[in-house]
């Protein structure tokens, strides 16, 4: 039994702010929305200031191999701001999941993504589980052939991360983006737009040889940290809203004040507290290591994309007519829970994952994914949270 301390440390909350006023400096809605039209030009410089100029890209990445040193609880307060401003940088696909498949192999590619000087990302589609079924590629004589679709963060990335069949498992190539061809996919969520990923005999260089584990610890982590960026999302909608609701006014009276909204917000209010809680222990034992972590990311994964998809659901339903309109910026919200929603594995997935792991039967009720709102799964037996 093991003890974790889910409360943000001082070191947390100041790296909250520091991003915070960052992005509130250099993202609005409106340049989001404009990506919708085809406009990415505020993704370049936003993506400089996150990984360069405050040095996030190397969070995740040890000293010794030229990054920070940091751990996976103040990656998931980074995912926590930008979730909840929508920003559109491929920090997720590049600083966390990208990262961590190449962290201690020993190539010089990981120093350069701890600089943020380079970007990859990981040339699995974006829906793929951390258990779920990997691509194989082929590589020849230096050259990797194979073709993934739906991958995020091609379209920012300096080099891909491949994973290639060889005789004893799957290996990491590294193939830098001018030898392969990306066609962008027009994706529900802009801010985060999918690609097509075509090698036709690219050149590729050999980062790892055992490369399925880590590939898998790159999923699980990617999964444990979008929790983080799904309840940033779910909490934005659930202020904005509650703020929304005191201003505005119908027969004389604030629309906050009628009952029946305050029970819609109080439930809403219990659902982010608890996504919040789940997303937390996910990274508090992904930072030491924990044996849990798996388990845990399951439970944040399995709860906090419905969570996300819940409030900014209501938060277009409550905003009335204004929600609905286009300047608006709630819709970019939806959007990007929707799409987080299915994210390295759908809820469904994740608990049948999750029945696996506490040994629970697997076939009815929620444990197969049958659960509409993804309510929270039992807790796992010997386990205290702090």
């Amino acid at each position: 039994m093991s003890e974790l301390d889910l409360l943000y440390t001082d070191v947390e909350n100041d790296l909250r702010r520091t991003v915070r006023d960052a992005l509130r400096d250099r993202v609005t809605p409106s340049a989001v929305i404009a990506m919708y039209d085809g406009d990415r030009t505020v993704v370049e410089p936003l993506w400089k200031t996150i990984a360069q100029d405050l040095g996030l890209a190397g969070l995740l990445v040890p000293e010794a191999e030229g990054g920070l040193g940091a751990s996976a609880r103040e990656v998931a307060t980074v995912c926590e701001e930008l979730g909840r401003v929508v920003a559109p940088v491929p920090f997720l696909t590049s600083a966390v999941v990208a990262t961590v498949a190449v962290i201690g192999s020993g190539h010089s590619v990981v120093a350069d993504l701890a600089t943020g000087g380079t970007t990859a990302a990981l040339a699995v589609p974006f829906t793929t589980a951390p258990h779920g079924a990997l691509p194989h590629l082929s590589a020849t004589g230096g050259t990797v052939t194979g073709a993934v679709p739906n991958v995020a963060g091609a379209l920012e990335a300096d080099v891909l991360l491949v994973p290639v069949d060889e005789s004893d498992g799957l290996a990491i190539y590294a193939v830098p983006v001018a030898g392969a061809r990306i066609n962008p996919v027009v994706s529900l969520d802009m801010s985060r737009q999918l690609a097509d990923v075509v090698l036709e005999a690219a050149p590729g260089t050999r980062v790892r040889g055992d490369g399925e584990g880590s590939l898998r610890a790159a999923l699980r982590t990617g999964a444990a940290m979008l929790a983080s960026e799904q309840v940033g999302i779910a909490s934005w909608c659930l202020a904005t809203t509650v703020e929304y609701l005191r201003e505005r006014r119908q027969f004389g009276r604030p629309v906050g004040s009628f009952q029946a909204l305050k029970h819609r917000l109080a439930d809403l209010y219990v659902s982010v507290e608890s996504g919040t809680a789940a997303a937390r222990y996910a990274a508090a034992t992904l930072a030491v290591g924990d044996s849990d972590a798996e388990v845990a990311t399951a439970v944040a994964a399995s709860y906090c994309g419905n969570v996300a998809v819940t409030a900014a659901e209501e938060a277009l339903q409550l905003h009335g007519g204004i929600g609905m309109t286009w300047e608006h910026p709630v819709h970019l919200y939806l959007k990007r829970a929707k799409t987080d929603q299915l994210a390295f594995g759908q809820p469904g997935e994740h608990r049948s994952r999750l029945a696996e792991l506490v040994d629970l039967p697997v076939g009815s009720g929620e444990a197969d994914g049958g659960s509409a709102d993804g309510g929270p799964v039992a807790a796992p037996p010997g386990r205290e949270i702090s």
